[in-house]
């Protein structure tokens, strides 16, 4: 859909001149995911604007990069307009576009190996004023994390992410990564003992 592709680039918010009245808060997405099944383009951008960011950033932390985040997201607006007339809003359209964005970098972890960059493993490089011996421990650390992170299959890797980064319950990740529990749990074991042992010689 062109409008879509169009309405990703979103623009940052203008600031508004300190005398401006403030801006109408826009209509919440339950009445914007109705119109936008009904063919909106403009409650569909709307939505756009709003969920875009929070969702490239979940995306940068799957993929490790942030084009191919950006690429997966907008992939994924563009699945969810035309499955909009499918969504039953059962739960939220963050939470419906949360799912699809997962799903979308699943398949991207599975298509590709190695992952080529770790932008979302900042933190793990030392601090600029640590003496150079530290800060050439640290790059070891981190190539150590990006290898051990390239064994991860992409099921461990994205309940990994999902639970260490972003916090999410065992429950929320098995239904968006469409496992059950128990594998979920047994996934995240596997990779902290994968990631530990990565950086145990930093350690």
């Amino acid at each position: 859909m062109p409008g879509v592709r169009r309405q990703f680039a979103y623009p940052e918010a203008e600031r508004a001149p300190d005398d401006s009245p403030p801006r109408p808060a826009p209509p919440d997405d339950g009445l914007l995911s109705v119109r936008a099944a009904e063919g909106d383009e403009e409650a569909f951008a709307v939505l756009v604007r709003e969920h875009a960011p929070a969702l490239v950033g979940l995306a940068t932390r799957l993929l490790g990069d942030s084009a191919e985040a950006e690429d997966a997201v907008q992939d994924a607006f563009i699945s969810a307009w035309r499955r909009l007339p499918e969504f039953r809003r059962q739960s939220s359209f963050g939470t419906w576009m949360y799912r699809i964005v997962t799903n979308r970098c699943l398949n991207v972890l599975r298509a590709r190996r190695p992952v080529t960059s770790l932008e979302a493993a900042g933190e793990f490089a030392a601090p600029e004023h640590d003496s150079p011996e530290r800060v050439t421990e640290a790059r070891d650390a981190v190539r150590g994390m990006r290898r051990a992170l390239d064994d991860l299959s992409a099921e461990q890797r994205a309940c990994w992410v999902l639970r260490e980064l972003d916090g999410h319950s065992y429950e929320f990740i098995a239904d968006t990564v469409g496992i059950s529990q128990e594998a979920v749990r047994a996934r995240v074991f596997r990779a902290r003992r994968c990631l530990t042992r990565a950086l145990g010689a930093w350690r």
